[in-house]
């Protein structure tokens, strides 16, 4: 069982939580943004979810806050705000968030998105530390649709065998890309497998990749 800590200030948005994910996760909840950092330290939360627009604290300076502590910052983040639009989605991104979902929340797939997290979460804890680290890549392979493709990307979350980050073109799970260090002398440092997909409804998706063989040119190594 995942525990979560949801973070609004809407008290029937946190009971709504509670019922629909309360029979498969441990839920700890406040409607007190000054307390959720004091909360995610104590609790020790697998998935945050946080509401954008509060008082006191909003949701982006908490975003950027998970994101900036050692503490907190491997902790996946899930947007839950009645906000829409792309700049919105694409900032939460870059502060940190892993998943956007609008009010009114699809349950069904708040729950998948979960169960994908905690369970790529628990394996990531097995296998390695994560670092949170913008690393600039260029991407070649083939797209899901059977069409070739070069692209350029930032990783956002490193680990020695495997990276996140956003890409355009659309991949399918356990595809294979080959994978550039930009400003590499050396050309291709190795290939990647695909093994999760985020956000896949979106204009940028983001993928979980985990190299065949470790490369001996990558940051951590």
């Amino acid at each position: 069982m995942g525990k979560i800590l949801v973070v609004d200030d809407d008290e029937s948005m946190r009971r709504l939580i509670r019922l629909n994910l309360g029979a498969t996760h441990e839920v700890v909840d406040t409607g007190e943004p000054e307390v959720a950092l004091s909360l995610a330290l104590e609790h020790k939360p697998d998935v945050i979810l946080l509401d954008l627009r509060m008082p006191k604290y909003s949701g982006f300076e908490l975003c950027r806050t998970f994101a900036s502590l050692s503490t907190t910052q491997l902790i996946p983040v899930f947007v839950i705000s009645g906000e829409a639009g792309a700049k919105t989605k694409e900032f939460c991104r870059e502060l940190g968030a892993v998943v956007y979902f609008e009010k009114p929340v699809d349950f069904d797939r708040l729950l998948a998105s979960l169960a994908d997290c905690l369970k790529s979460r628990r394996s990531e804890r097995r296998c390695e530390v994560r670092v949170r680290l913008r690393v600039p890549l260029k991407f070649g392979g083939t797209d899901a649709s059977g069409a070739s493709f070069q692209i350029l990307t930032t990783a956002e979350n490193v680990g020695r065998n495997s990276f996140l980050c956003a890409c355009a073109a659309s991949l399918a799970r356990d595809s294979v890309v080959e994978v550039t260090l930009i400003g590499s002398p050396n050309g291709p440092i190795g290939r990647a497998k695909v093994v999760r997909t985020e956000d896949a409804d979106t204009e940028y998706p983001r993928y979980a990749l985990r190299f065949l063989n470790p490369p001996d040119a990558w940051v951590l190594n």
